[in-house]
């Protein structure tokens, strides 16, 4: 009897391990809090991310039930998959803000403020107006774009590969694009969703 009770009770929870899918779902609202707090210390110095909402706390006796507790027994990364949370800041990400800061408070910065560069809609930076650039001063604004893209692209890949999610990138690149228009000075230039330019 008791090897029956032992085969069904293994029958039982390998098919429940068997049936549980864990989704790991890209934490959209982390990444925004992220690509806020990076953008403004990079575009403004203050590094300010919203602020986070208060938590609900759950009704004393809504406890977990006996069945959750023994799925969290079983699969215990089923909570964590739940609320992932987005890594941002390591040696690579450091290096690549400071540099960006340098910038923006430099060649770039300058460039932004005379409508000659704005933001794409990709994420990236681009030459919307060479005329606003003297002929002597061109080359080196095209290496300012040139060297800002290249940190951003490496920004985004970084952040995706930190966290273990290479396939995050696209996303990531796209939640950064939303956040450098958002944090854009006024007067600056960004593409909207088709292309055109648009004037903050």
């Amino acid at each position: 009897m008791r090897k029956l009770v032992y085969l069904i009770l293994t029958t039982v929870t390998v098919a429940l391990v068997g049936c549980v899918t864990i989704n790991v779902y890209f934490p959209e609202a982390a990444a925004q809090k992220a690509a806020d707090q990076f953008i403004g210390n990079v575009l403004d110095g203050t590094g300010k991310a919203p602020a986070e909402p208060k938590k609900d706390t759950p009704p004393p006796g809504n406890g977990p039930q006996p069945s959750a507790m023994l799925l969290d027994l079983l699969i215990p990364a089923a909570y964590a998959a739940d609320a992932p949370n987005l890594q941002i800041q390591n040696a690579t990400t450091e290096a690549i803000r400071g540099r960006m800061r340098a910038r923006v408070q430099g060649a770039l910065g300058g460039l932004l403020d005379s409508g000659a560069v704005g933001f794409t809609n990709d994420g990236l930076v681009a030459l919307r107006d060479t005329a606003k650039v003297p002929l002597s001063q061109r080359a080196q604004a095209n290496a300012t774009v040139a060297d800002e893209n290249r940190d951003r692209n490496e920004l985004y890949r970084e952040i995706a590969q930190a966290n273990g999610h290479p396939e995050w990138q696209d996303q990531i690149r796209t939640t950064f694009a939303k956040g450098w228009v958002k944090h854009a000075h006024a007067g600056w230039y960004y593409q909207n969703a088709a292309g055109a330019w648009q004037k903050k």
